[in-house]
């Protein structure tokens, strides 16, 4: 009998605790060493957790700060100050190598001069923002800094500016989309996010990325929130993470202080570990494996300091790993069960449009090709995803819609089939770079759907121009006819490889149901979806496959297949049929795109994700 390692490739392990699903999972806050000089509203800290940098504040009733001081990782000490007291500016940079700039005295106007701080002084740098305002923050370095949002005076609205710091001057650029103050700002000055914040007349949870020429919305934070800390300046760009903690919640009445953390993995947002004390006005510095929350007011911790640390990742957190708690006396496995799974916000697609079926790649690396972008007005354009933006590339050789598109990543996809019109058999291989012809299709269609990778793939169904059944298997060459569908359709959905496909829904002689599965040879009909729909978004295997929304009219229905049958699981936001989709996976996809509900086409991607969790194991 074969052993556990020998089928899984690791073995059953005996541990205290159940494994986390990621080293920011296993993160939590501790004590750290407390400021000299008690305070909130730093703006940002400077440096890393164990050689870090704050400066200016404030603390009622009246006081303002020019006071910095150093933290070595147990303890802070006094360095020069700024040549004048102040609070709510703009800070960035290493303990070292600081820059602060901007702030507010307690009267308008607000200042707009630039500091350079080199470990003991500061140095004033001769060269000011171009909008002076208070409560407006911005991250990066010496050389390469942003400063956004703000509120210009007494009475005036939430400001959207946005200026970079090129090392000798701040240059206007485009503005943020939702004006805010009393927010955050993560990142680099190329990759960044503008956190939440007050935008009157109360505390939002928009949150927007910048790419280094403009900002875009993207994913909401789950608690919204003004005046907190966040990581993640120097360290590296906002899509590669961060944190963000504590800050004030406004749900009634006067703002309480906030405990809640949150993670921002670059396109969704997870709540983590709290901090041990609610804060708000509050300072970060670190990275989101070594963060630290500095000040406060008003509480009584407004000189506490907690530092926060994420362990190594676990190897126990592998998929299907059994371990044994030796705590709870229960053997477990970690699993990622789709039915947990979730949709939120993602970036926009930068051209209108639907007719799609498939797309190739994941979540984070996809690509979405062709469609139309209005009745009869099919497109050739070609866009990738990075789990927060889309990037149009080359477009297609031929523009066409209802078209399909598959592929394992999204450097390395086929598009083939369609309708310019005509129908169309025209397939074309992409490789990151370009669209190369290549041998057609023996029937030409529209709305078919495919499956596999760039060498070896299927294609099934599809009008041509009656509904069909046909079935072509793709060498990375050619295509050669093989069994049919058992019910000839047209907008099927569909996944898996081009060996182990299933297909479902569509149209023949009216909207179906019926779901078949491919073993590499011929079809076979298994159980139906609980609702029948055409040119529903998939993603997954054969075992394990999504069917997202579809036609008519548009659906937001999402349902599941286990490999036996199907159920329903959380809905989409938007109804939408016709969308593009990564299509590789059940557990970690988008839908882009798409005709919703008014027949008008859509722009926005929805996020699929499913949690990791520990589950125990019965025997039965």
């Amino acid at each position: 009998m074969a052993e556990y390692k020998g089928i899984k490739g690791f073995k059953v392990q005996t541990v205290s605790t159940d494994p986390v699903a990621s080293a920011i999972a296993g993160g939590t806050w501790a004590s750290g060493g407390n400021l000299n000089s008690g305070r909130g509203l730093m703006g940002n800290g400077m440096g890393t957790q164990t050689a870090a940098a704050v400066v200016a504040g404030f603390s009622p009733p009246s006081t303002y700060f020019a006071n910095t001081e150093l933290y070595n990782g147990t303890s802070w000490t006094e360095s020069g100050d700024l040549p004048s007291a102040r609070s709510q500016g703009m800070a960035g940079g290493t303990q070292t190598a600081g820059i602060y700039a901007g702030g507010y005295t307690g009267s308008f106007p607000a200042l707009t001069a630039t500091f350079y701080f080199n470990g003991t002084t500061w140095s004033d740098q001769s060269s000011s923002l171009n909008t002076a305002r208070d409560s407006m923050r911005g991250t990066g370095v010496q050389t390469a800094a942003i400063a956004a949002g703000g509120i210009s005076g007494p009475g005036t609205p939430a400001d959207d500016e946005t200026e970079i710091w090129n090392g000798s001057t701040w240059t206007e650029v485009n503005n943020l989309n939702t004006a805010r103050y009393a927010f955050n700002v993560a990142g680099t000055s190329t990759d960044a996010i503008a956190g939440p914040g007050t935008s009157p007349p109360g505390y939002q949870a928009v949150v927007e990325s910048w790419n280094g020429t403009s900002w875009s919305e993207t994913t909401e934070i789950n608690t919204a929130r003004n005046n907190y800390g966040r990581t993640n300046y120097a360290a590296g760009g906002a899509s590669t993470g961060a944190l963000i903690f504590g800050g004030q919640s406004q749900p009634t009445g006067s703002p309480d202080s906030m405990t809640e953390t949150e993670y921002w993995n670059g396109t969704s947002w997870t709540e983590v570990n709290d901090l041990g004390t609610g804060r708000g006005r509050v300072a970060g510095a670190g990275s989101t494996a070594a963060a630290l929350a500095v000040g406060a007011y008003p509480s009584t911790n407004n000189s506490a300091t907690e530092e926060w640390s994420a362990p190594a990742l676990f190897s126990k957190t592998n998929l299907g790993q059994v371990f044994y708690n030796s705590t709870s006396n229960a053997f477990k496995v970690t699993q990622q069960p789709v039915p947990a799974g979730t949709w939120s916000s993602g970036g926009n697609l930068n051209t209108a449009r639907d007719g799609m079926y498939g797309g190739a790649g994941t979540q984070t690396a996809g690509l979405v090709t062709g469609g139309r972008d209005g009745p009869g007005a099919s497109v050739a354009v070609n866009e990738s995803y990075n789990g927060t933006s889309w990037t149009e590339l080359s477009d297609l050789n031929t523009a066409r819609q209802f078209l399909t598109t598959f592929g394992a990543t999204n450097t390395a996809s086929i598009t083939t089939a369609g309708n310019i019109p005509p129908l169309t058999g025209a397939t074309e291989s992409w490789n990151g770079s370009a669209f190369t012809e290549l041998n057609d299709l023996n029937s030409a269609r529209e709305s078919a759907n495919g499956t596999g990778t760039q060498t070896a793939g299927i294609i099934y169904g599809g009008a041509g121009p009656a509904s069909t059944g046909a079935t072509e298997t793709w060498n990375g060459t050619s295509w050669t006819e093989v069994n049919d569908l058992n019910t000839a359709r047209s907008g099927v959905g569909g996944c898996g490889t081009q060996t182990a496909a299933i297909a479902f829904g569509g149209y023949s002689t009216a909207v179906v149901a019926n779901t078949e599965i491919w073993n590499g040879t011929s079809w076979t009909e298994v159980n139906d979806l609980n609702t029948a729909r055409e040119k529903p978004a998939a993603s997954g295997t054969q075992t394990v496959a999504l069917s997202m929304g579809g036609d008519p009219p548009a659906s937001a229905l999402n349902e599941f297949w286990n490999g036996t049958s199907w159920t329903e699981l959380n809905d989409l936001s938007t109804a939408r049929g016709s969308s593009g989709t990564s299509g590789n996976s059940a557990t970690s996809t988008f839908v882009a795109g798409g005709r919703n509900a008014s027949s008008t086409m859509v722009t926005t991607t929805e996020e699929w994700n499913v949690p990791t969790t520990n589950s125990t194991l019965t025997a039965s």
